[in-house]
């Protein structure tokens, strides 16, 4: 399906960029798109690791919330293609070496406008055409797997797999000066491997791939082995390890099972490995996301100089691409040529043209099919950010509380127009002036990244609007300042309201909390047991100055949550992190931190990423004059000591989402904030204080 959207917009270390043409990968495309058309047991069969998550999540989380999460994640757009050419049409802060007007390559999705990082695309030499440039990228993929198996002059090798990806490896081999031997069902393709140099071995005529590939090698046994089918059997590995000499080598580019037989790869100690992508740097977010390149003389072949390699053989006239290329659609016709794939599996290279005039592509903000007038006495909502929470739970909870949703903002595009329409706004943009400085909209929600989020509110604040911005409202002190003088200035020119989406105060189970202990004039005692997960260092929460580190961008749902509950502010902190033993570093996602509050209460949050997932998430617990209140995973509340009060359950969790949008609505309308300032802006100072002390080095 092809989707209308707004252009994208440029960021810093980033390319707009003009397609012209681009490539349709069968083999992983065939996948996406089958995939995409499975019904749930089919896609549970094919990702078991997924299976146990949703298990796990379902124990902890309930039915309800898992399902709800699993269908929002199942039906999120997920954009097609990853080989485009075309011209770059603007050119981010900080992106040296390409210029506008230059043409290139990329692993830019089907689109008419695509955004991609500097290091993800390279210039296309004069005398390489669109056409045959649009094959880079799938031939960079193949080239990765040689450069891993290291072919020497000479050397026999066998491909398994004559796709578009394994017809370029064999003709990349062929360049290296290794004899080279295709195995495949398809004749077809078999004929071409023959065309481009190669032996074959027909598996469709019986032809055994284990004695040809021995007889091949003179007996000796194959030098290396590169595979490039996707198939769900092991038997090519299996194959591979067989037809190989001792100490051979074996790649494995493509998709295929791993039952592999110990004393196939012991006896000759043979090398196993799986090629990744393009290279080194790929799903690397520092070079692929920051710029960050790899020094050219430690790592010589990055997955952008792959690239630039293939366009090297492609103006040396060394690949030929031309026999790949099996038909050509307009982009428009983008769905037939998906139909074809599905139908025909013996298409190799399938082109989409794009020819629509510039002044049709590059269209910042379109119409959707929402509402058209809109009533200034309630609130009116331009919406930044559309990524999982916003579009799963933040934009669906302001509809059903009655917020009138007017312009819809995400970087991409895409997802502001899928989101947008589905939820009912009137426009999807990919510029925040949209938003800021349109006259209808009075209220913003931000629900983007973390850098960004003191930025935005201070902008959105300057433009006189009320502010919801998911937490936490910023990720260092200088955001803090910026955010408090905006709202300072706002409010001294009107009364503009400022709430940060610290929802779990507002769930069901905390407001009796909040109740019982209210009644308890002596202090309190609080422990909130956080059992938060692993997440990968390279995560983007995980980066310090992205999304500011896990303590800043969720442990501040439980200083707000303990604040709310003793109704007293805090007064003092101590905060520590498990430090570093032996190779294992200092990380701040595993600590404790404990607060003084100023009725004499103390609150102690153990935040713990390395825990079991069958445990639940969040243990929220309260000691008050010889009575106990429990609260487990925002699902069941139990009393202890209370009198008449022993037990809550809800049917589903409620973290307080849906509650806290109407309260902040109902703020709105009433002028008395969901949230005082006062406790925000001493929620985030605390916030802020405690990720300094963790990351404090110790004494």
């Amino acid at each position: 399906m092809i989707v209308d959207a707004p252009s994208p917009s440029v960021t810093a270390g980033s390319l707009l960029i003009e397609s012209c043409v681009s490539l349709i990968s069968p083999g992983t495309e065939r996948m996406l798109v089958e995939f995409g058309k499975a019904g749930l047991v089919a896609k549970a069969r094919q990702q078991p690791d997924k299976v146990r998550q949703v298990l796990d999540k379902a124990r902890t989380d309930g039915v309800a919330a898992t399902l709800d999460a699993v269908r929002s994640k199942l039906a999120a757009p997920l954009p097609l293609g990853y080989c485009n050419v075309g011209r770059v049409l603007e050119v981010g802060e900080g992106v040296q070496g390409i210029r506008v007007g230059d043409r290139v390559v990329s692993n830019g999705p089907h689109a008419d406008i695509v955004h991609v990082p500097r290091n993800l695309c390279a210039r296309i030499p004069d005398s390489v055409g669109d056409e045959a440039a649009a094959f880079t990228v799938v031939a960079s993929i193949g080239l990765q797997g040689i450069r891993l198996a290291g072919p020497t002059l000479g050397e026999f090798f066998v491909v398994t797999g004559c796709g578009l990806i394994g017809l370029l490896t064999v003709q990349l081999l062929v360049a290296q000066g290794c004899q080279v031997l295709a195995i495949d069902y398809d004749g077809n393709k078999l004929a071409l491997a023959r065309q481009f140099g190669a032996e074959i071995c027909d598996l469709s005529a019986g032809q055994d791939p284990v004695a040809t590939g021995m007889a091949f090698s003179r007996g000796r046994g194959v030098d290396g082995v590169i595979i490039t089918a996707s198939t769900r059997s092991s038997d090519p590995v299996a194959q591979a390890a067989q037809m190989s000499r001792v100490r051979g080598r074996i790649i494995l580019v493509g998709v295929t099972g791993l039952e592999l037989k110990r004393a196939d790869f012991y006896e000759k100690e043979l090398t196993f490995q799986v090629s990744c992508s393009y290279g080194p740097g790929r799903y690397d977010p520092q070079y692929e996301e920051r710029g960050q390149d790899y020094p050219f003389g430690h790592v010589r072949w990055t997955e952008q100089r792959n690239f630039e390699a293939v366009l090297d053989m492609l103006r040396a006239e060394r690949l030929d691409v031309r026999p790949l290329l099996s038909a050509r659609y307009a982009f428009e016709d983008a769905a037939q040529a998906y139909a074809d794939l599905t139908q025909d599996a013996s298409g190799l290279g399938l082109l989409l043209q794009y020819s629509s005039p510039r002044e049709h592509r590059v269209v910042s903000k379109i119409e959707l099919s929402g509402a058209s007038r809109y009533r200034r006495d309630s609130p009116v909502l331009g919406v930044v950010g559309a990524g999982n929470y916003a579009s799963r739970i933040l934009i669906p909870a302001f509809k059903a509380a009655g917020a009138q949703l007017h312009t819809l903002v995400t970087a991409g595009g895409v997802s502001g127009a899928v989101h947008g329409e589905k939820a009912g706004f009137q426009f999807a943009s990919t510029q925040l002036e949209d938003v800021v400085r349109n006259d209808e909209i009075n209220t913003v929600v931000i629900a983007t990244r973390h850098d960004s989020h003191a930025e935005l509110v201070a902008r959105a604040l300057d433009a006189g609007k009320h502010v919801f911005v998911e937490k936490p409202l910023c990720i260092d002190q200088t955001g803090l300042d910026s955010v408090r003088r905006s709202y300072a200035q706002a409010r001294s020119e009107g009364a503009c309201q400022l709430m940060v989406g610290f929802n779990r105060r507002f769930a069901p189970h905390v407001q009796k909390m909040k109740q019982l202990l209210d009644g308890v004039s002596e202090p309190k005692s609080f422990i909130a047991t956080v059992n938060a997960g692993a997440i990968p260092a390279t995560h983007w929460t995980q980066d310090r100055s992205v999304g500011g580190g896990r303590i800043i961008g969720e442990a501040c749902h439980f200083i707000d949550l303990l604040r709310y509950l003793a109704g007293a502010p805090i007064v003092r902190m101590q905060a520590s992190c498990m430090g570093q033993v032996e190779a294992v570093p200092v990380a701040d996602d595993k600590a404790s931190i404990t607060m003084v509050f100023g009725d004499g209460s103390l609150g102690t949050i153990h935040y713990f990423a390395n825990g079991c997932g069958g445990f639940p998430k969040e243990r929220i617990e309260a000691f008050a004059a010889g009575r106990i209140l429990q609260l487990d995973n925002f699902k069941s509340l139990r009393g202890y000591g209370w009198k008449g009060f022993r037990q809550q359950k809800g049917w589903r969790q409620d973290k307080g989402q849906e509650a806290g949008v109407r309260a902040f609505l109902d703020a709105l309308r009433s002028g008395d904030p969901a949230i005082s300032a006062d406790e925000i802006f001493e929620v985030s100072e605390m916030t802020l204080r405690a990720a300094e002390m963790l990351r404090a080095p110790s004494p």
